[in-house]
């Protein structure tokens, strides 16, 4: 079984306004509202894939029930642990002027709450998939991720990790299946700059040294690569089309990922199926559905610029 985790879920309210003046009542062009938070949206990409899974996390209030209803609605399965006090946080992405967001605080999640999640995570056993992903609210320690993976070592979960700086570097130690920082992401982990391929490639490298197995960075207009556990690396330039929403790209690009791999388990499928799924949801106003995905799967070109290595696995 697919289970994701989002310790900060959100209804995010997506708006366009044509010529934004500060300081006046402006109308929106569009606008439309879905559940958000990163292991949410991974959760809605895998079901559009086809691929069941359980989505886990914390939610409170009214926007709580309205994430759950519209989870459900989708066909994810949900299984969310409720706060009885404050409300699940409304973001607001005003896609008009550079991708300006407003993001809400969320509930405050008690050590109590936590010890819930953790026993639900005792079960997952050889075989199950935990996508850990987003931020951690401040009312949490920071070392949350990583007690999470101390307590699963050794029962073969695959466990993927979408988060940044320290909260990404920390849980390396624990040899995470996939990670995957965007290039500004990953050169914020080494202080540097990354504006090409090769040096995503070079300092993904250094994130495997670290302990991670696979390491897939987006760089958005200028494509992707995937450096793999057993040496390979690959590349894609970004497939053309119009940016329409760049919201849950990135989470997308996980989920798309994830099924590829679950279905052939060869990381040249699985890193052309991030890439198009990534691209896909990009392409749309919401999370990219399967037709959408299949089109841009065809446009989609990948690169093998180095073979395995027959190194030991982790």
């Amino acid at each position: 079984m697919i289970y994701t985790v989002t310790f900060n879920p959100s209804l995010d309210y997506i708006v366009a306004v044509r010529e934004f003046q500060l300081g006046m009542t402006n109308r929106t062009s569009s606008e439309w509202m879905l559940p958000g938070g990163k292991g949410i949206n991974v959760s809605t990409v895998l079901m559009n894939l086809g691929w069941k899974n359980t989505a886990l996390g914390f939610v409170a209030g009214f926007t709580g029930e309205e994430i759950v209803r519209r989870m459900q609605a989708a066909g994810v399965e949900t299984d969310f642990i409720w706060i009885e006090e404050g409300m699940s946080r409304i973001n607001l992405k005003l896609q008009s002027v550079e991708g300006t967001e407003i993001n809400g605080a969320g509930p405050v999640i008690s050590q109590e709450k936590v010890q819930q999640l953790k026993d639900q995570l005792s079960v997952l056993g050889q075989g199950d998939v935990l996508c850990l992903a987003g931020s951690i609210p401040s009312s949490l320690p920071d070392d949350m991720y990583c007690s999470i993976m101390e307590e699963l070592q050794g029962k073969g979960v695959t466990i993927v990790v979408d988060a940044t700086g320290a909260l990404l570097v920390n849980v390396l130690r624990y040899h995470p299946f996939l990670v995957k920082p965007n290039h500004h992401e990953l050169g914020d982990i080494f202080h540097t700059v990354i504006t090409t391929r090769a040096q995503s490639v070079e300092y993904g490298r250094k994130l495997q040294e670290m302990g991670a197995q696979n390491v897939l960075v987006s760089m958005a207009g200028k494509g992707a690569v995937l450096v793999a556990a057993d040496g390979q690396v690959f590349e894609a330039d970004a497939p053309e089309g119009t940016l329409v929403n760049g919201v849950g790209a990135g989470d997308s690009m996980v989920a798309g990922f994830l099924a590829g791999w679950l279905e052939t388990h060869d990381y040249a499928h699985a890193f052309r199926m991030g890439v198009a799924t990534g691209s896909a949801s990009a392409f749309s106003e919401s999370l990219a559905t399967k037709p959408e995905v299949e089109a841009v799967y065809k446009r989609v070109s990948v690169q093998s610029v180095s073979k395995p290595d027959q190194r030991a696995g982790f």
